[in-house]
């Protein structure tokens, strides 16, 4: 007989596991956006609810049609996984064979055979984690339909891992997505919206043209890239929701996924509505989302894909990797790392920064390194921006390669979508109130213009500090090729544009004495002054009249020369050309004229989704 104390010690100790893992699951739950100080995204609301035990359902999808070997390989290695004792449901859906083409009675019979031969094998399969379900279809639907009709997730806390019969996985490949799941989507401070599931084969392909080879530093063990993987991919329902949606409207209305400078859309136009991922393809472009990826030394991953015979292979091409053992080191390494740790990339396989949200004067400096390119840095005024006008600048920036620029705006919805697809930003209100230079009555339309000319010049004394030239231009200029836009003069460290409100400041030592100590305090007093006087003010004028009050030689740019006006006429693509390297517009021109204009000029870059036509890619 045991007695009383003994008892009542495994109970305690238990109790006290108990109360640790609550502790510590609750604390690291409460790790938000306040830990990473360039995370400014507002995303707890959307963050689903918690489930201390991790009590979510997963679901297998295997994807099967006649391959009935290559399906047996598959559940065996699905039956051969670790699950932790955890319940994991399975569900086979079995395509059926075409009616069309030979219908001799031999060849009905082969196939008929052929497809009873499939469903013996999964009635016979058990399957002892969880339900099974079989789904047999009464028609030949093709892949793209075994895809987008497997799976309508029951709620928020429902994953579905989705495999063709042709893979086979790793019997480590559950443990690894349950502690995916669980570090990423469950714990706040690493649950991003816009991830949408992750892949467990090799990264292997980059489907923007011309992009780079995927290279990865030694340790990298997961990453985040844009590309979808159909050789053993895992789903979060939210996103595959919306993707869904997303598919019936553009099928109902016909849009195709084409998406210029993808590989992609070249097998769809080969292949049609035989496939599906061209359509994913396109719906990740346009809302700027990503998926995990993992990378272990020697071509081994979690998932492989046999290559069989089928819709994407016209003859067996075997194993594109090496399926990662039980007793594997690789795997032993592979912590979860905070999501703020880990590298992005995008289709073409470029590494990008997202949430770089500058809020404060200091934080500037480390975001003016990461963008710089040969000691220039482009700021962007977003102020009074239309949303397309400025995405369409963005498509443009990508289409000529210019990735050296910092965009300006006021706290907002848009603008952190900007920082979170990997465009840097300065958040105007937080910028000033850093600097105490900040004029509270936003109401006030002078208060609101003082901020903004505030913010450019701040930004501009910053980048002459760090001995860095800058340009302070308008969303509402369009570069129509690469920087510098003008011949530039040694004798001059200034240079502006009134109609087009472009500025330019050349690194010297002369120019930086002179913003730093000698005319950065007078902006605001400047501003005051004009505008209770009436008179109209910008931050090209004010700069220009300080500057002139200093002394300084400031060069005037001919813009007849270096851009057009589209706001003063029709004009065509042949209205560019020599020197003329921006165009730019008044910003009260309505959006409809700004669009035709830019149509006319070829440099509309926006399809229906308002997202890039293109995916460029330079080497």
């Amino acid at each position: 007989m045991v007695g009383p104390k003994r008892q009542l010690l495994p109970l305690l100790l238990l109790s006290l596991s108990a109360l640790f893992f609550y502790s510590y699951y609750h604390s690291s739950l409460t790790l938000h956006a306040d830990s990473n100080p360039n995370f400014n995204f507002n995303l707890r609301s959307q963050i689903p609810s918690h489930h201390p035990n991790f009590n979510f359902t997963f679901i297998l999808k295997v994807l099967a049609f006649n391959r009935h070997d290559s399906l047996a390989r598959c559940l065996r290695s699905l039956a051969a996984a670790d699950y932790l004792s955890d319940r994991v449901h399975l569900h086979v859906y079995i395509d059926h064979f075409d009616h069309g083409g030979n219908g001799s009675a031999t060849n009905a019979d082969q196939k008929l055979d052929e497809s009873h031969r499939m469903l013996e094998l999964v009635d016979g399969f058990d399957w002892k984690f969880g339900e099974k379900l079989v789904h047999y279809r009464t028609r030949n639907v093709g892949l793209q339909a075994q895809w987008l009709e497997a799976w309508w997730p029951s709620s928020d806390h429902e994953f579905a891992f989705v495999v063709e019969d042709d893979l086979e996985v790793s019997p480590l490949y559950y443990k690894f997505l349950r502690s995916l799941i669980v570090n990423y989507y469950y714990n706040a401070s690493n649950y991003r919206p816009y991830i949408y599931g992750a892949s467990l084969q090799r990264p292997r392909f980059v489907p923007g043209k011309h992009g780079n080879k995927i290279q990865l530093e030694n340790g990298t063990r997961i990453f985040l890239y844009q590309l979808v993987g159909t050789w053993g991919q895992l789903l979060f329902p939210k996103q595959w929701k919306e993707f869904r949606l997303w598919y019936d409207i553009h099928k109902a209305k016909e849009i195709k996924p084409f998406l210029e400078g993808m590989v992609t859309t070249g097998w769809y136009k080969k292949l049609g509505e035989r496939i599906w991922t061209p359509w994913f393809i396109k719906f990740i472009h346009s809302r700027g989302y990503f998926n995990f990826y993992t990378s272990f030394s020697h071509e081994r991953a979690l998932s492989i894909s046999h290559r069989d015979a089928g819709v994407n292979y016209g003859k067996t091409a075997g194993p594109d990797s090496h399926l990662l053992g039980k007793n594997s080191l690789d795997y032993g390494s592979l912590e979860m790392q905070p999501l703020s740790n880990l590298k992005w990339y995008d289709f073409c396989f470029r590494e990008i920064l997202p949430e770089r949200v500058v809020r404060s004067f200091d934080e500037l400096g480390p975001v003016l390194k990461t963008v710089q390119k040969q000691e220039t840095v482009i700021f962007v005024s977003l102020y009074e921006v239309l949303e397309m006008v400025t995405k369409n600048l963005l498509c443009n920036f990508e289409r000529l390669n210019i990735g050296n620029f910092i965009l300006i705006g006021t706290e907002s919805e848009i603008l952190f979508d900007l920082a979170r697809r990997g465009h840097p930003v300065i958040v105007e209100d937080n910028f000033l109130k850093s600097l105490r230079t900040y004029k509270v009555d936003q109401q006030d339309s002078n208060a609101q213009l003082t901020n903004r000319i505030l913010v450019k010049a701040h930004v501009v004394k910053k980048c002459l500090e760090y001995g860095y030239s800058c340009w302070v231009v308008d969303g509402n200029m369009l570069p129509v090729g690469s920087y510098p836009y003008f011949k530039s003069d040694p004798i001059y460290d200034y240079y502006i544009g009134k109609s087009s409100e472009l500025f330019f400041a050349k690194s010297s030592s002369s120019a930086k004495k002179i913003w730093i100590d000698r005319l950065i305090s007078n902006v605001a007093e400047m501003v005051d002054s004009l505008l209770n006087q009436k008179k109209s003010a910008s931050f090209v004028h004010i700069m220009a009249k300080l500057l002139e009050q200093k002394g300084v030689m400031i060069k005037s740019i001919d813009e007849t020369i270096v851009g057009v006006n589209i706001g003063s006429g029709k004009v065509k693509q042949s209205s560019l050309g020599g020197e003329q390297n921006i165009v730019f517009w008044s910003g009260e021109m309505g959006f409809d004229l700004i669009q035709k204009r830019l149509e006319e000029l070829g440099i509309w870059m926006l399809d229906k989704d308002l997202s890039c036509k293109a995916v460029v890619c330079h080497q």
